[in-house]
């Protein structure tokens, strides 16, 4: 065994009359522990609910929205061939977007209506899975009343079901002698959805593309392209590439761009979470270092003989370095399995549940990246070994004359 490791591990096994370096020696192993597993716990918990809002937003919204500068596109199959030609895009598009009153027997709501194509949106949205009553190709019927698709909790605010009636009225209507008359469409709820964000389930209704176009009297135009890709990651890149295809007359914007608050408002937070967290390993590692002065101390008598003997320096600096990154080691990795381990627990057996009213999710999510876990651990790992410095160096300076005379 190398020399340096030998007397570090015989300076770590306690004896009764240093049994008090030994407690403290264990306190430092769990405080860095406890430090990590809490930095594991909740950085997993902040990037779960990242990414389970993204899903959220991404179910209801496409990657990315082409819209054309002062006003609608009113030659979208031309866009759409253009659009799909690039090899990343796997699905396109075309909406019309407005605001209406819905109004019922029992009550009325303002709402958000989105005109889609039904054959196309499989491609772009997740509405298909959202679906809980009714079937997204029922927009596709040519019945009389034209079929609609209403969110959850906007049923239940307006108290109908599957087959009722209601009536969609648009501000913009036909100018009269008494004022403008708003626009009213009869409508038959064909689909009922449940995205889970009480914001889409509340306010949002889909329609027919056609039956849009007519209400909002685009004369045939739509408002904008909706578009996906196969990796949303570079969502950002090919929005770019579509805005220099496309010319200066077109707007681009992805999905990041349009959440770019929450999403920095989350990534922040998480940010946040880690600077206080650490400080958990900073103060382990500061008992680390009092740990350390204190073996110095007690084991004077024993560095000067051994520098008496034709230690150097240096050995004697890498004996108290290899004893703090020891119990660094210790600590970092007790604590990246207990943090993984209790990560585990939660993701399987949904221990922690969260009030559907004000989260998009039922229970606490947890998505743990590999790339975290290793920032982490070198993080702890780096931390205790800086802190091994100071104490190393005084046990090294120690002069074995002066020493042993006392």
């Amino acid at each position: 065994m190398n020399f340096e490791l030998f007397v570090c591990l015989r300076y770590l096994k306690a004896t009764k009359k240093q049994g008090f370096l030994s407690l403290i020696s264990i306190i430092s192993v769990v405080g860095v522990a406890l430090g990590v597993m809490a930095l594991i716990v909740v950085i997993a918990v902040m990037t779960g609910f990242g990414e389970e809002f993204r899903d959220k937003i991404l179910g209801v919204n496409a990657h990315i929205i082409v819209q054309q500068f002062g006003g609608s596109l009113h030659n979208p199959e031309e866009i759409i061939t253009q659009v799909k030609h690039h090899k990343e895009i796997t699905g396109v598009m075309p909406y019309v977007y407005g605001q209406a009153m819905i109004t019922t027997g029992k009550g009325g709501s303002g709402c958000v209506v989105r005109g889609i194509d039904p054959d196309s949106a499989e491609t772009v949205l997740s509405l298909p899975q959202q679906i809980i009553a009714g079937t997204l190709s029922s927009l596709k019927e040519t019945t009389s009343p034209p079929g609609i698709i209403i969110g959850i909790q906007l049923a239940r605010q307006l108290r109908v079901h599957m087959g009722d009636r209601l009536r969609l009225l648009s501000p913009s209507g036909t100018l009269s002698p008494i004022g403008i008359l708003p626009k009213v469409k009869t409508m038959q709820i064909s689909g009922i959805f449940e995205t889970g964000m009480f914001e889409y389930d509340s306010s949002l209704v889909y329609i027919s593309l056609k039956t849009a176009q007519r209400f909002f009297q685009t004369h045939g135009a739509v408002h904008g392209l909706e578009v996906t890709v196969q990796d949303i990651d570079r969502a950002g890149l090919v929005a770019e590439d579509l805005k220099i295809s496309l010319g200066n007359m077109f707007i681009v914007k992805d999905w990041m761009s349009m959440n770019k608050n929450l999403f920095s408002a989350l990534k922040l937070e998480k940010t946040a979470m880690f600077v206080i967290l650490t400080l958990i390993v900073l103060v382990a590692a500061f008992n680390i270092v009092s740990t350390l002065i204190m073996v110095v101390i007690e084991k004077t008598r024993d560095i000067a003989i051994l520098k008496a003997m034709g230690a150097h320096e240096n050995q004697i600096l890498r004996i108290f370095m290899y004893e703090g990154l020891i119990i660094g080691l210790t600590g970092t990795i007790s604590g990246l399995l207990g943090g993984l381990t209790i990560c585990e627990i939660l993701q399987r057996y949904k221990l922690i549940e969260l009030p559907g009213n004000v989260y998009p999710m039922t229970t606490l999510p947890i998505k743990i990246l590999p790339m975290d876990v290793t920032i982490i651990g070198l993080s702890a790992v780096i931390i205790t070994l800086i802190a091994t410095i100071y104490p190393a160096w005084k046990g090294a300076r120690i002069e074995p004359a002066k020493a042993l005379r006392s």
